[in-house]
Protein backbone atom coordinates (compact mmCIF):
# COMPACT_ATOMS: atom_id res chain seq x y z
CA UNK A 1 0.00 0.00 0.00
CA UNK A 2 2.71 2.60 1.23
CA UNK A 3 4.00 1.55 -2.58
CA UNK A 4 0.53 2.30 -4.07
CA UNK A 5 0.12 5.61 -2.54
CA UNK A 6 3.62 6.57 -3.62
CA UNK A 7 3.15 5.83 -7.18
CA UNK A 8 -0.21 7.97 -7.28
CA UNK A 9 1.97 10.94 -5.63
CA UNK A 10 4.10 10.93 -8.40
CA UNK A 11 2.12 10.65 -11.30
CA UNK A 12 -0.08 13.21 -9.69
CA UNK A 13 2.91 15.58 -9.56
CA UNK A 14 3.44 14.78 -12.95
CA UNK A 15 0.08 15.41 -14.19
CA UNK A 16 -0.48 18.60 -12.50
CA UNK A 17 2.11 20.78 -14.40
CA UNK A 18 1.18 19.05 -17.76
CA UNK A 19 -2.75 20.89 -16.74
CA UNK A 20 -1.12 23.86 -15.57
CA UNK A 21 0.98 24.16 -19.03
CA UNK A 22 -2.56 23.19 -20.99
CA UNK A 23 -3.97 26.34 -18.97
CA UNK A 24 -1.48 28.68 -19.16
CA UNK A 25 -1.41 28.72 -23.02
CA UNK A 26 -5.15 28.46 -23.22
CA UNK A 27 -5.46 31.55 -21.57
CA UNK A 28 -2.09 33.21 -23.45
CA UNK A 29 -4.44 32.23 -26.67
CA UNK A 30 -7.29 34.33 -25.67
CA UNK A 31 -5.40 37.19 -24.57
CA UNK A 32 -3.52 37.06 -27.86
CA UNK A 33 -6.74 36.69 -29.51
CA UNK A 34 -8.34 39.80 -27.68
CA UNK A 35 -5.40 41.61 -28.24
CA UNK A 36 -5.02 41.42 -31.92
CA UNK A 37 -5.75 43.82 -34.53
CA UNK A 38 -7.17 41.44 -36.38
CA UNK A 39 -9.20 39.44 -34.21
CA UNK A 40 -10.84 42.90 -32.87
CA UNK A 41 -11.67 43.95 -36.41
CA UNK A 42 -13.21 40.64 -36.84
CA UNK A 43 -15.28 41.08 -33.78
CA UNK A 44 -16.32 44.49 -34.94
CA UNK A 45 -17.70 42.88 -38.39
CA UNK A 46 -19.38 40.58 -36.26
CA UNK A 47 -20.92 42.67 -34.27
CA UNK A 48 -22.35 44.95 -37.16
CA UNK A 49 -23.29 42.16 -38.82
CA UNK A 50 -25.89 41.06 -36.07
CA UNK A 51 -26.48 44.57 -35.29
CA UNK A 52 -27.97 44.64 -39.30
CA UNK A 53 -29.39 41.89 -38.78
CA UNK A 54 -31.46 42.91 -35.61
CA UNK A 55 -32.57 46.64 -37.74
CA UNK A 56 -33.75 43.88 -40.72
CA UNK A 57 -35.64 41.93 -38.25
CA UNK A 58 -37.54 44.95 -36.21
CA UNK A 59 -37.73 46.71 -39.78
CA UNK A 60 -39.55 43.70 -40.80
CA UNK A 61 -41.85 43.63 -38.04
CA UNK A 62 -42.57 46.94 -38.60
CA UNK A 63 -44.28 45.91 -42.11
CA UNK A 64 -48.09 45.19 -41.48
CA UNK A 65 -49.14 42.02 -42.39
CA UNK A 66 -51.47 42.95 -44.98
CA UNK A 67 -48.67 43.96 -47.15
CA UNK A 68 -46.95 41.70 -49.48
CA UNK A 69 -43.42 41.41 -48.53
CA UNK A 70 -41.97 43.10 -51.76
CA UNK A 71 -43.95 45.97 -50.95
CA UNK A 72 -40.68 48.16 -50.60
CA UNK A 73 -39.29 47.21 -54.15
CA UNK A 74 -42.70 48.14 -55.79
CA UNK A 75 -41.40 50.18 -58.51
CA UNK A 76 -38.55 51.18 -56.56
CA UNK A 77 -40.76 54.08 -54.50
CA UNK A 78 -42.26 54.00 -50.86
CA UNK A 79 -45.86 53.12 -50.72
CA UNK A 80 -48.51 55.24 -51.12
CA UNK A 81 -50.40 56.30 -47.48
CA UNK A 82 -50.82 59.22 -44.99
CA UNK A 83 -48.22 62.08 -45.62
CA UNK A 84 -47.22 65.76 -43.48
CA UNK A 85 -47.13 66.89 -46.89
CA UNK A 86 -50.48 66.27 -48.68
CA UNK A 87 -53.62 68.25 -48.02
CA UNK A 88 -56.93 66.98 -47.53
CA UNK A 89 -58.03 67.16 -51.55
CA UNK A 90 -54.62 65.34 -52.26
CA UNK A 91 -55.05 62.72 -49.73
CA UNK A 92 -58.48 61.92 -51.26
CA UNK A 93 -57.07 62.44 -54.92
CA UNK A 94 -54.47 59.76 -53.79
CA UNK A 95 -56.79 57.44 -52.97
CA UNK A 96 -59.30 57.63 -55.61
CA UNK A 97 -56.24 57.49 -58.09
CA UNK A 98 -55.04 54.17 -56.26
CA UNK A 99 -58.47 52.49 -56.52
CA UNK A 100 -58.55 53.78 -60.38
CA UNK A 101 -55.85 50.66 -61.16
CA UNK A 102 -56.59 48.75 -58.45
CA UNK A 103 -53.97 46.04 -59.21
CA UNK A 104 -51.27 47.98 -60.26
CA UNK A 105 -48.64 47.61 -59.24
CA UNK A 106 -50.36 44.09 -57.44
CA UNK A 107 -53.31 42.92 -56.69
CA UNK A 108 -55.48 44.87 -54.20
CA UNK A 109 -53.01 47.92 -54.27
CA UNK A 110 -55.92 50.04 -54.28
CA UNK A 111 -57.64 48.91 -51.51
CA UNK A 112 -54.16 48.53 -49.29
CA UNK A 113 -53.76 52.39 -49.92
CA UNK A 114 -57.29 53.28 -48.26
CA UNK A 115 -56.71 50.87 -45.70
CA UNK A 116 -53.87 53.09 -45.27
CA UNK A 117 -55.69 55.76 -45.30
CA UNK A 118 -58.19 54.65 -42.48
CA UNK A 119 -58.51 56.58 -39.31
CA UNK A 120 -59.72 53.74 -37.89
CA UNK A 121 -58.64 51.60 -34.77
CA UNK A 122 -58.23 48.09 -35.10
CA UNK A 123 -59.76 47.05 -31.61
CA UNK A 124 -63.10 49.04 -32.06
CA UNK A 125 -66.19 48.94 -34.34
CA UNK A 126 -65.85 51.25 -36.99
CA UNK A 127 -68.33 53.01 -38.77
CA UNK A 128 -66.11 53.52 -41.62
CA UNK A 129 -68.32 52.26 -43.82
CA UNK A 130 -72.00 53.83 -41.97
CA UNK A 131 -73.13 50.84 -39.82
CA UNK A 132 -70.36 49.07 -37.14
CA UNK A 133 -68.19 46.29 -37.89
CA UNK A 134 -65.26 44.72 -37.64
CA UNK A 135 -61.76 46.21 -39.76
CA UNK A 136 -59.50 45.61 -37.57
CA UNK A 137 -58.51 42.49 -40.05
CA UNK A 138 -57.34 43.78 -44.09
CA UNK A 139 -58.94 40.76 -45.44
CA UNK A 140 -62.56 42.08 -43.94
CA UNK A 141 -61.87 45.76 -44.86
CA UNK A 142 -60.90 44.11 -48.86
CA UNK A 143 -64.22 42.13 -48.45
CA UNK A 144 -66.71 45.26 -48.52
CA UNK A 145 -65.08 46.38 -51.75
CA UNK A 146 -65.34 42.67 -53.60
CA UNK A 147 -68.96 41.99 -52.34
CA UNK A 148 -70.67 45.16 -52.25
CA UNK A 149 -71.51 48.80 -54.38
CA UNK A 150 -67.97 49.58 -53.01
CA UNK A 151 -66.86 47.70 -55.94
CA UNK A 152 -67.66 50.30 -58.10
CA UNK A 153 -64.41 51.90 -57.08
CA UNK A 154 -62.48 49.16 -58.22
CA UNK A 155 -60.94 49.99 -61.40
CA UNK A 156 -63.32 52.96 -62.32
CA UNK A 157 -63.73 54.55 -65.05
CA UNK A 158 -63.80 57.81 -64.33
CA UNK A 159 -65.14 60.19 -61.76
CA UNK A 160 -66.32 63.08 -61.10
CA UNK A 161 -66.09 65.35 -58.28
CA UNK A 162 -69.97 66.91 -57.30
CA UNK A 163 -68.79 69.34 -54.37
CA UNK A 164 -65.81 69.75 -51.43
CA UNK A 165 -66.18 71.30 -48.24
CA UNK A 166 -64.54 72.01 -45.24
CA UNK A 167 -67.17 71.47 -42.38
CA UNK A 168 -64.34 72.53 -40.20
CA UNK A 169 -60.64 73.68 -39.73
CA UNK A 170 -59.80 70.05 -39.44
CA UNK A 171 -62.57 68.12 -41.25
CA UNK A 172 -63.26 67.66 -44.96
CA UNK A 173 -65.83 66.28 -47.27
CA UNK A 174 -65.97 65.53 -50.57
CA UNK A 175 -68.50 63.91 -52.95
CA UNK A 176 -67.71 61.97 -56.04
CA UNK A 177 -69.44 60.63 -58.31
CA UNK A 178 -67.83 57.26 -59.58
CA UNK A 179 -67.94 55.76 -63.32
CA UNK A 180 -67.61 52.25 -63.18
CA UNK A 181 -66.12 49.44 -65.13
CA UNK A 182 -69.16 48.81 -66.98
CA UNK A 183 -71.08 51.57 -68.87
CA UNK A 184 -74.13 51.21 -66.52
CA UNK A 185 -72.17 51.65 -63.51
CA UNK A 186 -72.46 54.52 -61.54
CA UNK A 187 -72.45 56.00 -57.72
CA UNK A 188 -72.08 58.77 -55.53
CA UNK A 189 -69.34 58.03 -52.28
CA UNK A 190 -68.50 60.67 -49.33
CA UNK A 191 -65.43 60.65 -48.01
CA UNK A 192 -64.73 62.58 -44.80
CA UNK A 193 -60.85 63.00 -43.82
CA UNK A 194 -60.15 64.33 -40.47
CA UNK A 195 -56.90 65.88 -39.53
CA UNK A 196 -55.78 64.27 -36.21
CA UNK A 197 -54.12 66.19 -33.56
CA UNK A 198 -51.56 65.45 -31.20
CA UNK A 199 -49.95 62.03 -30.61
CA UNK A 200 -48.27 59.93 -33.37
CA UNK A 201 -50.96 61.06 -36.27
CA UNK A 202 -50.36 64.74 -35.22
CA UNK A 203 -51.34 66.98 -38.44
CA UNK A 204 -51.95 63.69 -40.77
CA UNK A 205 -55.48 63.76 -42.79
CA UNK A 206 -57.21 60.97 -42.48
CA UNK A 207 -59.71 59.17 -43.45
CA UNK A 208 -62.89 58.72 -41.15
CA UNK A 209 -65.44 57.42 -42.95
CA UNK A 210 -66.12 56.54 -47.13
CA UNK A 211 -70.12 56.22 -47.94
CA UNK A 212 -71.65 54.80 -50.24
CA UNK A 213 -74.60 57.94 -51.07
CA UNK A 214 -76.74 56.55 -53.56
CA UNK A 215 -77.13 56.33 -57.25
CA UNK A 216 -77.43 59.42 -59.17
CA UNK A 217 -80.64 59.08 -62.07
CA UNK A 218 -78.85 62.82 -63.78
CA UNK A 219 -76.50 60.85 -64.68
CA UNK A 220 -77.83 58.33 -67.15
CA UNK A 221 -79.03 61.56 -69.60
Amino acid sequence: MPLFYSLAASLQQLWRPLMYHQLYHKHLHLATWKATPASLANVHSDTKNLAMARLATRASMDIPDYLPATWTKAQGKQPVGPSLNLTAEEATFSQLEALQANDNPYPDHGVEVLYRFAGLDPFQLSRYFGQRIDLGQFDKFKRIFHHSTYRLLLDHKRRCILSSLYVSENCFKQRVLVFGHWSDQHGIFEFTLVQRLGGSWDGYWLTESLHYDGYDVSADS
